[in-house]
């Protein structure tokens, strides 16, 4: 794949359309307000329910839920206004609850299957311009990086920014960002079981309707698997952590690690990442 020198891409052109929305669907007082200071909102997704490793979200890493382990790297990061955790309603996930009552990180409880509406309600709900999907299945979630994508974003202005859409990062570090007009516009329209599952394909697989930018990095790294879907992939992430003395490395460091002692990425190099239509 050849890289870029600027590490940003635009994928599509956003075209002239009449009007997103009626006048009357429009919050003007909400508007005034994010005009004044615009918000930055991360939502991570989180549920008990996993079809390949159920309870996964509170499995526990070097004495942490993995939960945590997401929470706070996403918190680390500079350019986020508030941090919030989107689960469902659920009686499983009043576990979920409970982890963010005592963590004093604030919840929403939403749709079960209709992610996308869970993350238009918690975002509506908490009066976010700029919305940043993060999911809890990836613990090495680095604050730099999302860092990188959010000011990319807020310098280009595109509707969706992502380091995801062209891979050059290790997956389980996607990070994406998008205005909240887009995701209301994909709330409204995304029809497709797998569009409100997954949250943003619409946004990116909708061609000449939104304006996409691809965050990459200065080389390819997008062989690296370290997000957890598997029970190898938790035996992974506990090895990684397991080598550092405290919770502030980065994601080069990881990279560090891995070249010093590759048997640990083959550990679940043979996971296989499920298909966007599995759902």
């Amino acid at each position: 794949m050849a890289i870029p020198s600027d590490g940003l891409r635009c994928r599509h052109v956003l075209q002239e359309h009449d009007c997103l929305f009626k006048n009357s669907d429009i919050d003007w007082d909400r508007m005034k307000r994010q005009r004044e200071h615009p918000k930055v909102v991360a939502i991570i997704q989180a549920r008990i329910g996993s079809t390949r490793l159920p309870g996964k979200v509170l499995a526990d890493i070097h004495g942490h839920p993995m939960l945590w382990h997401v929470v706070q790297r996403t918190r680390a990061a500079k350019t986020l206004d508030d941090v919030i955790v989107a689960t469902t309603t659920q009686p499983a996930d009043t576990a979920i609850a409970a982890f963010c009552r005592e963590h004093s990180v604030t919840c929403f409880r939403g749709s079960e299957n209709d992610v996308l509406d869970r993350y238009y309600q918690a975002a509506l709900q908490h009066d976010a311009q700029t919305v940043v999907r993060i999911t809890s299945d990836c613990p090495l979630i680095d604050p730099e990086i999302v860092d990188k994508t959010v000011q990319a974003f807020l310098v280009e202005r595109p509707d969706y920014a992502s380091n995801g859409v062209v891979r050059t990062y290790p997956r389980g570090l996607d990070t994406e960002v998008m205005t909240f007009q887009a995701l209301e516009l994909a709330w409204r329209e995304a029809l497709q079981p797998y569009e409100r599952s997954h949250v943003t394909p619409y946004l990116y697989e909708t061609p000449g309707k939104f304006r996409v930018l691809s965050v990459i990095a200065d080389q390819d790294y997008s062989a690296y698997r370290w997000t957890v879907d598997t029970a190898q992939d938790l035996e992974f992430v506990r090895a990684v952590y397991a080598r550092f003395e405290s919770e502030g490395f980065l994601w080069r460091d990881v990279v560090r690690l891995l070249e010093l002692e590759p048997e640990l990425a083959a550990i679940n190099g043979s996971v296989a990442q499920k298909a966007l239509h599995e759902g």
